[in-house]
């Protein structure tokens, strides 16, 4: 067991203990996270915590909780007794949870959602399963129901799949922790929506942001240091392009961690940003690790391990550690491990993290440049089935077959399998989204399309039930929007409108696209016309009056002539000015 932790036990709950003085500090942890859901059961962990500490109160000592990708943390912080009351409070709430506050709590969830941007890497990466799922909202809230909540909580928040840790002067008297008997659960699974890495996509955002997967080790943990520090020396102090150049290291607790990388910029300054980005990288990658980076980083380190407090802040990462089967380490080891790194160790991670990266670029902007290849936006085929043309011109049309259903355009389509339909979104007006595993989506609006009712009720009776999420009605400006682009194809993350718009409408952009270039051809050649007709026109109606050889009657017919031309040239111009308003 790691120095200065000890290992005992409390009610059959493994727990770690840690000597500090002050006040007592404690917490208690499950292995079950939101990788640990389905999409269309996502929240379901974060609801489950919220009851349980519902009946805490108003207390005057500091606790919380957190819900994370596989852990939920419960902790506190005070005197004695009142650590022992909220543990207590907290195994009992989760033995019978308060109901009543079902729907408030839901609404709360609801509320601090709202508030929330979550992340687009992990959607790219593992797609809408697994780890992926905290890219998502939490669909599954609205429905869930008091049974399904128990029995939720009755498989995971078990004294089986628990452990606590302990910081203070002693163990607290009269602790007693009542929780069923129950199973250590794996580890969530790992799943990959990336064919290729290294990969990227073009985000709305001004800034670049990277992750990695490496093997968690000390070497990685230097490697994201050192990464830190080239990014802020070439991005801030020589380039002045960003303001915030910063990474983070992430144990995924499996063996591999994550390695994050982040740089904001300017709208005017994205591209020397996104190029002093990968310039840094690919010097860590042929083995620039500049010594005083890393001696700078390994003595920050050390001093983390070596602090007085290094223990107990250990504890929450130790029980992580060990509710994964994977024991923490002692300081003692640690140390020389840290000690014994070279620029060749750091060298060596750079090279395992450029073969696992997926960089997120700032809208517009490519990085195939620098060998990373297009996140997939689109899927490698179209099923086969009934087709329905878009009843827009030009629109993408909709494949609808005993597999699945696709968007097509192009040459091109996104298609979600109902075998692989992670969620089916449902709102009262007829819309569907099918959500792909995959993270790919294709929204079926039936008005855009002409799909009958029956179809649609095929749709819906493929996909499992437990896939499906009715959504409340959606507001005007939704479906307005929906109207102007009936079934988009992408990713889809964020709130409920597909992910942050950049990738989430690619087959139905290039029907746009090509729609848009005819347009544009109409409008010059039509104007043209239009422009020189009422030229001449104009110039009849001024000077064919003083012609002594023409009479009034003639020069006003032949004036009317002229100008109801010149009005038929131009009504196709106004026509397509209208229809690109409209779009």
């Amino acid at each position: 067991m790691s120095q200065g932790i000890h290992h005992t036990e409390v009610d059959g709950i493994p727990t770690l203990f840690a000597y500090a003085a002050g006040p007592m500090r404690a917490g208690l942890v499950f292995r079950v996270g939101v990788a640990d859901e389905t999409l269309a059961g996502a929240g379901i962990t974060h609801l489950v915590e919220h009851l349980a500490l519902h009946r805490q109160g108003l207390a005057d000592y500091h606790f919380n909780g957190a819900t994370k990708a596989a852990f939920t943390h419960f902790h506190v912080e005070g005197a004695e007794h009142e650590i022992v009351a909220y543990l207590d409070g907290v195994c009992t709430s989760l033995l019978d949870l308060p109901m009543e506050r079902l729907e408030t709590e839901k609404e709360i969830l609801r509320t601090e959602e709202a508030g929330r941007e979550p992340g687009q890497l992990p959607l790219w990466r593992y797609g809408a399963q697994g780890y992926g799922l905290v890219s998502y909202p939490e669909w599954g809230v609205r429905g869930l129901r008091p049974d399904d909540v128990r029995e939720w909580a009755g498989t995971w928040f078990t004294r089986d799949n628990a452990v606590l840790w302990i910081a203070g002067e002693r163990l607290p008297a009269g602790l007693s922790l009542k929780l069923p008997a129950g199973r250590r659960c794996p580890m969530p699974a790992v799943t990959s929506a990336l064919p290729t890495a290294p990969a990227y996509f073009s985000d709305g955002k001004g800034g670049v942001l990277l992750d990695a997967v490496v093997t968690d080790t000390t070497a990685a943990r230097l490697y994201a240091g050192v990464l830190e520090r080239a990014l802020s020396r070439s991005l801030r102090q020589e380039g002045g392009y960003s303001y915030t150049a910063a990474s983070d290291y992430t144990s995924r607790r499996d063996g591999f961690a994550t390695v994050t990388a982040f740089a904001d910029a300017l709208p005017a300054k994205q591209d020397a940003v996104l190029g002093g980005f990968v310039d840094v990288l690919a010097g860590l990658q042929v083995g620039r690790i500049a010594q005083a980076d890393l001696e700078a980083v390994r003595g920050r380190s050390d001093a983390t391990l070596t602090a007085p407090d290094a223990a107990v802040r250990r504890l929450p990462g130790a029980a992580e550690e060990l509710l994964a089967h994977r024991p923490p380490r002692g300081l003692d080891e640690l140390r020389a491990e840290l000690w014994a790194m070279t620029p060749q160790h750091v060298h060596a991670v750079a090279l395992e993290a450029a073969g696992t990266a997926l960089l997120q670029a700032p809208s517009g902007h490519r990085a195939d440049w620098a060998g990373y290849t297009a996140a997939p936006t689109t899927s490698s085929y179209a099923v086969t089935g009934t087709r329905f043309e878009a009843v827009r011109k030009d629109g993408p049309a909709m494949v609808v077959g005993s597999e699945g259903v696709s968007l097509t355009a192009g040459g091109e389509a996104a298609t979600v399998l109902y075998r692989a339909c992670a969620a089916l979104l449902s709102w009262p007006d007829g819309g569907r989204r099918l959500i792909g595993t995959d993270g790919l989506s294709v929204e079926v609006e039936p008005g855009e399309h002409g799909i009958d009712a029956h179809t649609m009720a095929t749709i819906d009776a493929a996909v499992h039930p437990s896939a499906v999420v009715q959504l409340p009605p959606r507001q005007r400006q939704q479906q307005q929007r929906r109207q102007g682009g009936a079934a988009s194809a992408g990713q889809a993350g964020g709130s409920g409108a597909g992910q942050q718009g950049q990738q989430g409408q690619q087959t139905q952009r290039k029907a746009s696209a090509r729609r848009t270039g005819g347009q544009t051809a109409m409008l010059v050649i039509f104007g043209l016309l239009a422009g020189l007709w009422s030229l001449l026109a104009l110039s009849y109606t001024v000077f064919g009056a003083s012609d002594p050889e023409t009479s009034t009657g003639e020069w006003a017919g032949l004036t009317v002539f002229l100008w109801a031309v010149g009005a038929l040239l131009a009504w196709p111009v106004v026509r397509v000015v209208r229809s690109t308003r409209r779009g």
